[in-house]
C-alpha cells in the first residue's frame, strides 16, 4: 500500500457523491478497543487511519527481536509459527487491540508478511487490491478460488464480501519519509467492491491518492480491499513493515484459517 499528496487533490466526484480532498486523520494512542467516533467515521470513509506511536520503545524492540533472525535479503517473508509475535497479535496485544477496534473482540490474525526495502531489494508494485487468504487445506467451496501456493502456504481468493469484512494493519519498524517508498492508497476505493483490472486506473484518478508516511512505532489501519501501490524508494534505506490481516468469524464449508 503506497503514494500521493492528500493536501493537493481537487474535489472528487465518485458514483454521484462529492468527496472533499481526503485528509487522513491521525488517532491518538488507543487504550480501549473502541475508536473515537471521528476516527471511526474517517476510517469508514477513507478506509485508512494512522495511529501514531501505537508501539512504545519497549514493544518496538521486542517486535524487532521477534523478526531479527529472518532472512535479510527477501522482499517479503510470509510468517507463520513465530511464538514471539503472539503477544502482539493475540488478545490483548497492542496490535490485536487496533484490529479489535474495528472488528470487535472476535478479531484474529489470519496472515502476516514482513516487508523490507533496501538498495538491494528496492521493488515496486502497481495499483491492486489484496484478494487472497491463507487456509490450512484445500476444500472446494462455492465462491472460493482460484488456489495458489506462496512460500509453501496455501492461498485462495474468497468471495469479495469476506475481504470487505477484514482489516489490514501495517506496523512500521522504521521511519517512512517521502523518499523511502511510503504506501500509496486510493481513499474510499474500499467501498467500491471488487474492481476489474481494466478500471483500476480510472478509479485511482477519481479517488485521488494519499501518501502514508510513518514514524517507527506507528501503525496504519486499512480496510483490506483498499486500492494501493508501492513505488521504488528514491533514497532506499531499511523500511521494515509487519503487515497483518485480521478477520472475525469462521470460514464456511470446512475451510479453516491457517492463522499466524
Amino acid at each position: 500500500m503506497e503514494r500521493g499528496d492528500t493536501h493537493h487533490l481537487s474535489t472528487l466526484q465518485l458514483t454521484g457523491i462529492a468527496f472533499a480532498p481526503p485528509i487522513l486523520r491521525t488517532a491518538g494512542m488507543i487504550t480501549s478497543i473502541e475508536l473515537p467516533e471521528p476516527d471511526t467515521m474517517t476510517f469508514a470513509k477513507d478506509g485508512a487511519l494512522r495511529i501514531r506511536a501505537a508501539l512504545d520503545a519497549s514493544d518496538l524492540r521486542r517486535l524487532e527481536d521477534a523478526v531479527a533472525n529472518l532472512p535479510p535479503d527477501q522482499v517479503g517473508i510470509r510468517l507463520h509459527g513465530i511464538p514471539a509475535l503472539r503477544p502482539f497479535l493475540a488478545s490483548p496485544g497492542a496490535i490485536w487491540k487496533l484490529a479489535a477496534s474495528v472488528l470487535g473482540e472476535a478479531a484474529r490474525p489470519v496472515r502476516a508478511i514482513l516487508f523490507d526495502k533496501t538498495s538491494a531489494t528496492n521493488w515496486g508494485l502497481p495499483w491492486h487490491q489484496d484478494r487472497t487468504i491463507v487456509v490450512t487445506r484445500r476444500v472446494e467451496v462455492e465462491g472460493f478460488g482460484p488456489w495458489t501456493v506462496k512460500s509453501g502456504l496455501l492461498h485462495v481468493a474468497p468471495p469479495f464480501d469476506l475481504l470487505a469484512g477484514m482489516v489490514t494493519l501495517r506496523v512500521h519498524l522504521d521511519p517512512v519519509p517521502e523518499t523511502n517508498a511510503p504506501l500509496l492508497i486510493a481513499p474510499g476505493s474500499h467501498r467500491l467492491g471488487q474492481i476489474p483490472e481494466g478500471e483500476v486506473k480510472s478509479v485511482v484518478q477519481r479517488c485521488g491518492t494519499a501518501t502514508c508516511l510513518a514514524d517507527a512505532g506507528d501503525v496504519w489501519l486499512y480496510s483490506t480491499p483498499i486500492l494501493h501501490c508501492s513505488e521504488a524508494a528514491r533514497d532506499p534505506a531499511h523500511r521494515r513493515v509487519l503487515q497483518v490481516d485480521f478477520a472475525a468469524g469462521e470460514l464456511p464449508g470446512g475451510l479453516t484459517w491457517l492463522g499466524v
